[in-house]
């Protein structure tokens, strides 16, 4: 029962599968393609729920391992749920907290990895924060998003590393594909209608694996697809663009896609070309907090700690209309970033807010125009 919930297509491109869309959930419509800001623990850094509102944005996603550790789910649920805890009452994701605790194996400090081993119930971790022994099932993940009270949730994967070979990738993948019919049953039987749940397609860099995973979770009745793994080990901050191809091919049309946690100016013209309808990444206001503001051309961003800007009179992008831009000078940001100011991580992080609202904006007039492929390459080139 998910009677809140639909995904409109508007307008497909011609020449790609780019679409402009709408999803639909309980807590208002996210027009596609469209991106989710990260609250990783229930806060968008440096700036308040209301601020990104003002600044244009529709959606957030929150991460389910840290509230998970820290306040904890139930804490959570007992005031009243992730919107109401944060004062946000826009359209809201969780992720399973997998990638979490995937990615953070290895030597946390102490000499004793996060991670201590994957079985087939489910995935072993020591806590980063108080080093507690915890298990994630796939059956708790839904539990645990459940309490948070997001609208969209995400089934349990695992991730494997980009370097993993296709045998033990193939071993993976059937890990995966177990635990997304865990999910669904453990979804279908806590379901009240108030969320809906995506299937994750992995799969690696291997074309036959990534048709697999997209023909499989497109076979199972979820809501949405989400499609992950889609960084290469070695570069980190390079997607793999014909990974995005792979994984879309099999996949539903009908559904939603989602592309997990990238979200750079060329990823988002790339990702939607291949039809993804919303992003997430922590890009923009990550990089606000070490003085890098979102400008399109020069490499689409400036690093305002740098001395050129110490008496720059303009502000960050001519044409934006952010409380950063109309109000405040390069100049200004600069010394800020320099004193130690947190104000200035608040303003940068407006302008990169603001700045991505309005790409996802342009990305979505393309396409209604029919324009896509030429806004492309005047963003991106060839």
């Amino acid at each position: 029962m998910m009677t809140d919930f639909s995904f409109t297509i508007h307008r497909q491109d011609s020449e790609s599968r780019a679409r402009r869309g709408s999803l639909q959930t309980p807590h208002g419509a996210i027009e596609t393609p469209g991106f989710f800001f990260c609250a990783t623990k229930a806060a968008v850094k440096a700036v308040t729920t209301d601020q990104a509102r003002a600044a244009g944005t529709s959606a957030i996603l929150v991460n389910t391992y840290h509230m998970m550790l820290q306040p904890g789910a139930e804490v959570v649920a007992r005031l009243g749920g992730l919107h109401r805890f944060m004062g946000w009452d826009g359209p809201m994701l969780t992720d399973s907290g997998g990638f979490q605790i995937f990615s953070l194996g290895g030597d946390d400090g102490d000499g004793k990895p996060p991670l201590v081993k994957i079985t087939e119930e489910g995935a072993q971790f020591r806590s980063h924060i108080d080093g507690s022994m915890h298990m994630l099932t796939p059956e708790r993940s839904i539990e645990i998003q459940r309490l948070l009270g997001a609208d969209l949730v995400v089934a349990l994967d695992e991730c494997p590393p980009a370097k993993l070979d296709r045998e033990a990738t193939s071993r993976s993948l059937a890990l995966t594909h177990r635990w997304a019919k865990r999910s669904l049953e453990a979804h279908r039987q806590s379901n009240d209608g108030r969320q809906a749940l995506y299937g994750v397609v992995q799969g690696g860099v291997f074309p036959e694996l990534r048709r697999e995973s997209a023909q499989f979770i497109s076979a199972q009745p979820f809501f949405g697809h989400a499609v992950g793994g889609c960084l290469p080990a070695q570069q980190e901050d390079e997607p793999l663009y014909d990974v995005f191809a792979m994984a879309m091919e099999g996949l539903d049309r009908a559904r939603p896609v989602h592309l997990l946690g990238i979200g750079g100016v060329r990823d988002l013209w790339e990702g939607a070309a291949c039809g993804v309808d919303t992003f997430d990444c922590v890009h923009p206001t990550r990089i606000a907090r070490h003085g890098g503001a979102l400008v399109r051309g020069e490499g689409w961003r400036i690093n305002l700690r740098n001395a050129r800007f110490r008496e720059d009179q303009g502000p960050i992008e001519e044409g934006c209309d952010c409380l950063a831009c109309a109000r405040y000078s390069r100049g200004y940001l600069h010394h800020c970033l320099k004193a130690g100011e947190v104000t200035g991580l608040t303003l940068i992080t407006l302008h990169n807010i603001a700045f991505m609202n309005r790409l996802m904006a342009t990305i979505r007039a393309a396409i209604a125009a029919g324009r896509f492929a030429e806004e492309k390459r005047a963003w991106c080139g060839a």
